[in-house]
């Protein structure tokens, strides 16, 4: 009887908290994060110190969080006309936007507090802007004033691994920067993928996607063109001297992978091949993260 008293009243909390957590955006957040600790661990030849991993991690991963729920406060008109979002809780009235403001406004303030206090002010300062130039220069601005929203956009998507490289060394560099240009190269065909399966959406929702405003035969064209051209920037590690064969030849067939379903996207008529690209873009980023911390560590322990 107790229990069934406790599991009602339970209930309508945990549903709220759901929708809380769902307006951090969790996945794309644990993408960041995971990005950011790679970056993290190829600084440093040996392992991370446990305090810069645990509040470096916990710094970023608050602030990516906090990104995402302001983008779902000043996105939640178009939200609520799109099929893929309008169920979110701000367009169905579960969370109002005061306090979807406050969650966001909290868990950025926690999130550049423990980088200030706990990791260092470099870091901090690079988290904020990142924070800002999503948050409010993408959605605000960019999203709806031009097609090539994603490609400049991209830059704040981009940072997580130089945060990362950043909270150890309290320093950018060189290997930082490539770190950035890859996930920056990746943004477009990854997105750009996803628009061509919610054309119809955007649409609707009044967003200028380069689906909407040029088409999608030239969207699955410049899918196809920043494919390649993230294969070739991939193998830079590689040609810089930064990364090894293990690396090289796992950036050579994940960028086969993402070539074939680009290829098939531009010139295949398969269903739901837009998705399976986007999908796919996923898996091959975590993919080329994880053979570039191989990679890095291999000889640490299997030394020649």
């Amino acid at each position: 009887m107790l229990t069934k008293e406790f599991d009602t009243i339970d209930e309508p909390v945990i549903a709220r908290w759901r929708d809380y957590y769902s307006l951090t955006k969790p996945r794309v957040v644990q993408l960041l994060v995971f990005t950011a600790i790679v970056g993290m661990f190829l600084a440093v030849p040996g392992m991370v110190p446990w305090d810069i991993l645990l509040f470096g991690s916990l710094g970023i991963g608050f602030s990516a969080a906090s990104g995402a729920a302001v983008n779902h406060v000043l996105d939640q008109r178009l939200d609520a006309e799109m099929v893929r979002t309008r169920d979110r809780p701000l367009p169905t009235g579960r969370i109002n936007e005061k306090d979807a403001l406050t969650f966001a406004i909290c868990l950025g303030f926690v999130g550049i507090a423990v980088l200030v206090l706990l990791v260092n002010l470099l870091t901090a300062m690079l988290t904020f802007l990142s924070l800002i130039g999503y948050a409010v220069v993408y959605t605000v601005y960019l999203k709806r004033a031009t097609p090539q929203n994603i490609v400049i956009g991209g830059a704040a998507g981009a940072s997580p691994p130089v945060l990362g490289w950043t909270a150890v060394t309290n320093d950018v560099t060189g290997y930082a920067l490539l770190l950035f240009l890859i996930i920056f190269t990746w943004t477009p065909p990854h997105f750009w993928a996803l628009a061509v399966a919610r054309r119809d959406d955007y649409a609707k929702a009044g967003v200028p996607m380069l689906p909407v405003t040029h088409g999608l035969e030239v969207t699955k064209s410049f899918v196809l063109y920043y494919t390649i051209l993230l294969l070739l920037v991939s193998l830079l590690p590689y040609l810089t001297g930064v990364a090894g064969v293990l690396y090289f030849f796992g950036a050579l067939l994940l960028g086969a992978g993402f070539l074939y379903y680009a290829i098939r996207l531009k010139y295949g008529r398969a269903e739901n091949i837009a998705m399976r690209t986007f999908a796919y873009s996923i898996s091959y980023l975590i993919a080329l993260f994880t053979f570039l911390l191989a990679d890095h560590y291999i000889p640490t322990f299997w030394p020649e």
